[in-house]
């Protein structure tokens, strides 16, 4: 990592986990394999803000430890990459396995429960459906009428609210970071 940490990406240490080799592989790995329109990639880290930005929307009282939890929703993809939902499936269960034992280690690197309340859960895939059928309507050249099909579309509040942004990298691993140090328990 950049950090200098040597994660082992089969047996992952919460030791070997850093905020920051987080925020910058998230930011320089394509959803959408890439197949966006604009002048940059839209990331998982820009993802991973709207996802969270959506989650407190929806859940304006939630605690900081949950909200946490919807911007890593998809942490341990700056390790494994961001696969399409048909490529997981097709992989299956040991890709599953893999992305669970980096997500526990990464939750507990963080103060969070590595097993997470299937409530909670639940609230942050609402969220993350919701993301997502405003990037495939927005950047992804879908219609209406296929992101209905395989997405959750968001009320007008989130419409309005949670636009969508490209920006170079860089500036998108610093707005993660920022992010994460107001949710971050363990410095106050």
């Amino acid at each position: 990592m950049l950090s200098g940490r040597r994660l082992d990406v089969i047996d992952p240490s919460p030791l070997d986990i850093e905020i920051g080799d987080i925020a910058h592989g998230l930011a320089f790995q394509a959803r959408w394999n890439g197949q966006t329109k604009g002048e940059f990639v839209f990331s998982v880290a820009n993802h991973s803000i709207l996802v969270w930005k959506i989650f407190c929307l929806e859940n304006p009282k939630i605690e900081k430890n949950w909200q946490l939890v919807s911007l890593l929703h998809d942490a341990p993809e700056y390790v494994i990459g961001d696969l399409i939902s048909p490529v997981k499936k097709e992989v299956g269960v040991s890709y599953t396995t893999l992305e669970n034992k980096l997500q526990e280690a990464i939750h507990i690197r963080f103060g969070l429960p590595a097993s997470i309340p299937k409530k909670i859960k639940s609230k942050v895939k609402i969220a993350d459906r919701k993301a997502a059928w405003i990037e495939a309507t927005a950047i992804a050249g879908f219609n209406k009428k296929e992101a209905d099909k395989i997405f959750l579309e968001p009320n007008d509040e989130i419409l309005r609210t949670c636009k969508i942004v490209l920006k170079d990298p860089l500036k998108t691993r610093e707005e993660f970071l920022n992010i994460y140090k107001k949710l971050d328990q363990s410095s106050l």
